[in-house]
């Protein structure tokens, strides 16, 4: 497949151009007004001015190291010998500027006739480790073509390649004798079969990766391809292990799907993607944590040269919050969950999550159940399944409560789960038997807690219930009764179960008569997995962050309380305080009358008129401030209630990032379900010790078709046996890296760290 050329705007080339020089049949020079074009299999690759003499050194260390071209072939289309393109190259290695002075050796240089004994064993055995000529030049402080000629000398011969093959028919491809088949082992997936497409490349160098980055200057590429290149104990290089859940849980293909592209760019939508899943399960909580570790060593995680910075990040975010898409989104990753994990969604936990805002816009406010406070704050609401897993997530508008959101979310619910018994459970929040008798109707049951006071029952009336549940053995003391309530002018009809722990009695109400009552009581008492799961991800994966500060426009129709009536409520308040205090005064005052002075009512009025004055001018002020009160709306439209503009937080970037947290962390789930039958305190430490494993280092082996990943062993030997327990259990789901051919194999290295 060979890649369109793409015209240079603003230039308009003649069919058959004059000045026109061919490097090779793959690659041209042509001189136009004044610049200079550089194309390679039609795609151009390098434009400057005449003159630019750093632009043009570029050029030709570009075509020469990438393969392109040879020296001779370069310096003959550039007019210039093949000693000043070494010397270019030298420059270029390190790091010093172009410059026009004549060839020769620089003072001080070290050439291959001055290594030592010392020095050559080095080479071989950075050559043998799979180092690049580059990188061991550099580590030995000469230049690449003194490591080439002794690699020449000393008749070494590669047995693997460091690098990726290029793009057929852009760049010459080596040669390299075919292995004989392997009957045991799969075949290498046709391009359509791959869970990413490759995309072209005209790099050869993993840890450079100019070429693309011209190419997505230009237009012509829309996400860059993952190279990998051989290196030892890679920082948090075993967040890898992820790799096959999170290519299991279709994040990458659901966003292909509904997002298509965000393009032409070299940081596309599966490298961006992948950048912040990895970044969760890293533990780098937001954007400016990139700050705080080196691009160079996160981007070799992802096949990339240098991980997307803060603002490169950001501006992907907001490409991708511009499209309006991560509801749709969220939905199309609640269906892939279901239709993997429809087993454990019998049972859907739903409750509210609410972050507070502490900036300058005015939001509206919601009690904050954690701070015992009401601030100005967002609410979410997620649903959850029997586990404790996430599953989607709606914000509500304005802060709505359960009760006005909860049938919104059971018909999501519903249109994921089908015509599948749905139980929902959630807490007093929700509590509304009106709400019951709607939901009864659309065969939704209910699981939640009784709200009211409510007369105890008898402690003669309890049993003790046991039963073993998804494994574990629970006994509760239960009572377990019907009873009955009023809905809309009907009676319901419902379960109560109640349970009895050091005196005290928590009352569930159900509608499902098919359960035990202990069931009944552990399902309702799971409901803490939920509240859990909040404070994990506060603390961990920083859900209470805000990704941007950016508002919109809200609904200024929007409905609120009248704020008039509270201020009018406040004048009451202060009017009764006031009069309360005038009573209590006229009271004393009797009560010290001296009856010998004034023996009548009469006598006292008078003796006290000013006092009964205030009193009767108090009653007044309050009966004109209640009649006021009578005249006001209860509830007004928000746009004339509040004089500032009507604004709310932009949802698009925070819902999209929660939702790859939310993928995150059920990959996190997944890799304790594998490591749990060979750790015996895996429900305890389990998660501690998959962010160990996904934090540690490892070795990367690139060859022709595999990448491998040996991760380096853990603090204590029965860990480093749960890790190899790990790596099998991952061989059985085979994971070729997104936008690669290369096969991800995992072990454990036999070097210690």
């Amino acid at each position: 497949m060979r890649s369109q050329s793409v015209p240079l705007p603003g230039l308009d080339l003649p069919e058959d151009p004059p000045g026109l020089v061919l490097i090779n049949d793959r690659s041209c020079l042509q001189t136009f007004r004044g610049r200079r074009l550089v194309a390679v299999g039609g795609t151009l690759v390098a434009s400057y001015a005449l003159g630019d003499g750093a632009a043009e050194t570029m050029a030709m260390v570009n075509l020469v190291e990438t393969g392109t071209a040879t020296q001779v072939e370069v310096a003959r289309a550039f007019g210039c010998s093949t000693r000043q393109v070494r010397r270019h190259q030298r420059q270029r290695d390190n790091g010093e500027p172009a410059s026009n002075r004549r060839c020769g050796r620089k003072p001080g240089a070290t050439g291959v006739v001055h290594l030592k004994a010392s020095a050559v064993r080095t080479v071989r055995r950075l050559k043998e480790a799979g180092t690049s000529n580059r990188e061991v030049a550099r580590r030995l402080g000469v230049s690449e073509t003194a490591v080439r000629k002794l690699l020449q000398r000393m008749g070494w011969k590669s047995t693997s390649e460091c690098v990726q093959p290029a793009l057929p028919g852009l760049l010459p491809e080596r040669v390299e004798p075919s292995p004989e088949p392997d009957p045991a082992g799969p075949e290498l997936p046709s391009e359509t079969e791959l869970p990413e497409p490759c995309p072209p490349t005209l790099d050869r160098d993993p840890s450079n990766r100019c070429f693309d980055r011209i190419l997505a200057r230009l237009g012509a590429l829309d996400d860059a391809r993952p190279l990998f290149q051989t290196g030892f104990r890679i920082p948090r290089a075993g967040v890898l292990l992820a790799l096959p859940i999170l290519l299991r849980s279709g994040v990458l293909a659901a966003a292909r799907e509904v997002y298509g592209s965000i393009g032409p760019a070299f940081y596309g939508l599966r490298s961006t993607l992948l950048v912040l899943l990895f970044m969760a399960l890293l533990r780098i909580q937001r954007p400016e944590g990139l700050k705080e570790h080196v691009p160079s060593e996160l981007g070799r995680l992802v096949g990339l040269d240098r991980a997307p910075e803060v603002k490169t990040l950001r501006h992907k975010l907001e490409r991708l919050a511009n499209l309006k898409r991560s509801e749709r989104f969220g939905r199309e990753l609640a269906r892939l969950r279901v239709e993997a994990r429809g087993d454990a969604l019998g049972f859907l936990y739903v409750d509210g999550h609410v972050r507070v805002y502490h900036g300058k816009h005015r939001l509206p406010k919601a009690h904050v159940a954690r701070m015992r406070i009401t601030l100005p704050a967002t609410s979410d609401y997620w649903v959850n399944d029997k586990n404790g897993d996430p599953l989607f997530m709606v914000t509500a508008k304005a802060n709505a409560g359960l009760v006005q959101i909860l049938p919104d979310i059971l018909a999501q619910c519903r249109d994921l789960l089908g015509k599948r018994p749905l139980t929902v459970v959630f807490d007093r929040g929700g509590w509304s038997p009106k709400l019951f008798v709607k939901l009864q109707a659309d065969r939704v049951d209910i699981l939640t807690y009784r709200k009211g006071n409510t007369p105890d029952l008898p402690e003669k009336k309890f049993k003790l219930r046991k039963a073993r549940i998804d494994g574990e053995v629970v006994e509760f003391w239960l009572n377990d009764r019907t009873v009955k309530m009023k809905a809309d002018g009907e009676t319901l009809k419902l379960r109560q179960v109640t349970r009895l722990k050091d005196g005290h009695q928590t009352q569930v109400i159900t509608t499902r008569r098919d359960l035990s009552a202990v069931e009944v009581a552990h399902r309702m008492f799971s409901r803490w997995r939920q509240e859990n799961w909040f404070k994990y991800m506060r603390e961990e994966f920083l859900l209470d962050a805000l990704v941007d500060y950016e508002v919109e426009p809200d609904d200024p129709e929007r409905s609120v309380p009248n704020p008039e009536r509270r201020r009018v409520d406040k004048e009451i308040s202060a009017a009764r305080q006031e009069l309360t205090r005038l009573q209590e005064a006229f009271g004393e005052a009797a009560m010290d009358n001296v009856e010998a002075r004034r023996p009548t009512m009469r006598g006292f009025k008078i003796a006290h008129g000013k006092l009964g004055q205030k009193i009767r001018a108090a009653r007044t002020r309050l009966e004109a401030l209640m009649a006021r009160k009578a005249t006001l709306p209860t509830r007004v439209p928000v746009g004339e209630a509040v004089k500032d503009p009507i604004v709310k937080l932009a949802p698009e970037r925070k819902r999209l990032t929660d939702l790859l947290k939310m993928v995150a962390f059920q990959a996190e789930s997944d890799l304790v379900a594998l490591i749990r039958p060979h750790y015996a305190r895996a429900e305890d430490e389990g998660r501690t010790l998959v962010q160990a494993i996904l934090t540690s280092s490892a070795d990367l082996e690139v060859t022709s078709d595999e990448l491998r990943v040996n991760v380096a062993p853990l603090s204590s030997r029965h860990r480093t046996k749960v890790l190899a327990a790990l790596c099998e259990e991952l061989a059985k789901f085979p994971a070729i890296f997104p936008g690669t051919r290369l096969k991800v194999r995992y072990a454990v290295s036999a070097q210690g760290v």
